[in-house]
């Protein structure tokens, strides 16, 4: 538990966003050869791949951790390993993603009780859906052809020591939107004089909530939100133009072509209602988790030995997870592991990873692979 802590709170420390974690990267693949593991690294920028084989047996399977932060700054007065990187930390927990799956690599190769081939893959760029692909357009499935695939996410609220999943969909498709807004700019003393697209851009957010409200199905997963609204003006000025940005979470490919649909259309008319003109640029930034059978009850079977609680009816929420794409090629499985009832939420200033997670997912990952991978 010791050096899990301490490597924990080192990557803490030193948080990397996407693409950028040559130092992480660095400091995975130094451990892992210290221990006389094979590692391969640059798939796909930054990602590495770790690989165990014992025995003559061709099953092999892979385990995925992430490794990048996010463009945050932490708030946290006190805190001995916090980020020394102004605007970036660890507020998703994958600086302790990156601990255990290291870990559990050292201890399948200090105990290597199994039969077959093991791939621990350290993926980068995580947090917008980029990193994944970037390691799959690299080969990585060519490279390191594995059978399934299994993924581990911690979970904020769930105490340490529980263990959750479910078969099927378990987390969102996500899409990402920006509307430009474009009216004529004036002085804010004589506002006749120009077309305010502050106004019309307020409209536009106002109407935008009768997608879900009123144009989806309501047992139908769905989420809009807006997040941004940037203007090109200042105080004395009445803007040119002004840009909403947001997201959209959805399960179902048609309910995602139906809300860009609507949003260009509620955009658009509202806009010209008020002389002014709209655009939208619409892209589909992550895919839908979806769990298969039995990779998810091999899970639970391995998780029921490690862990005090294990539930097989997680509840399905709208946030989304890069491992997906993987999930797309590969069956697999995609749990929580509970970090708190007190935890600060994923993607807080104060977040930080309860290192007494740690023990119990490196055992559950040593578990899981001594189970799909038995000794002959």
């Amino acid at each position: 538990m010791h050096d899990l802590q301490a490597w924990r709170r080192h990557l803490h420390a030193h948080p990397e966003t996407g693409f950028e974690e040559h130092g992480t990267a660095a400091f995975v693949a130094e451990r892992l050869r210290e221990a006389g593991i094979e590692v391969t690294t640059g798939i796909g920028g930054t990602g590495l791949v770790a690989t165990l084989r014992r025995g003559g047996g061709n099953s092999a399977i892979a385990l995925r951790a992430d490794m990048d932060a996010l463009l945050i700054q932490e708030a946290a007065p006190g805190r001995a390993h916090a980020s020394q990187t102004p605007g970036r930390m660890h507020a998703c927990g994958h600086d302790g993603h990156t601990t255990a799956l290291l870990g559990a690599a050292l201890a399948l190769a200090a105990r290597p009780d199994f039969h077959g081939t093991v791939h621990f893959i350290f993926q980068p760029a995580e947090e917008h859906g980029r990193g994944m692909q970037a390691m799959l357009d690299d080969g990585l499935l060519a490279r390191f052809p594995h059978d399934e695939a299994y993924g581990l996410h911690i979970m904020p609220g769930l105490p340490v020591g529980h263990f959750a999943t479910r078969p099927g969909p378990l987390m969102a498709a996500e899409d990402v939107f920006e509307i430009t807004v474009t009216g004529r700019g004036v002085h804010a003393a004589r506002p006749h004089e120009g077309i305010d697209p502050l106004l019309a851009g307020c409209a536009i957010v106002q109407a935008l909530q009768q997608i879900v409200a009123r144009r989806i199905d309501p047992v139908v997963p769905a989420v809009v939100s807006v997040t941004e609204f940037i203007a090109d003006g200042t105080r004395n000025v009445i803007p040119a133009t002004v840009r909403i940005r947001g997201d959209c979470r959805s399960y179902l490919p048609e309910i995602s072509a139906m809300i860009e649909a609507e949003m260009r259309r509620i955009a658009e008319a509202t806009a010209t209602a008020h002389g002014a003109s709209a655009t939208l640029a619409y892209a589909r930034e992550f895919i839908p988790t979806i769990n298969a059978e039995a990779p998810t009850q091999a899970a639970l079977a391995a998780a029921s030995k490690v862990f005090a609680h294990t539930d097989a009816a997680s509840p399905m929420i709208m946030a989304s997870e890069d491992f997906a794409r993987l999930l797309a090629h590969i069956p697999g499985n995609f749990s929580f592991v509970g970090n708190g009832p007190d935890s600060a939420a994923l993607h807080n200033p104060a977040f930080d990873f309860n290192d007494e997670a740690l023990p119990g997912m490196v055992a559950y990952w040593c578990e899981l692979v001594r189970s799909r991978l038995p000794p002959s």
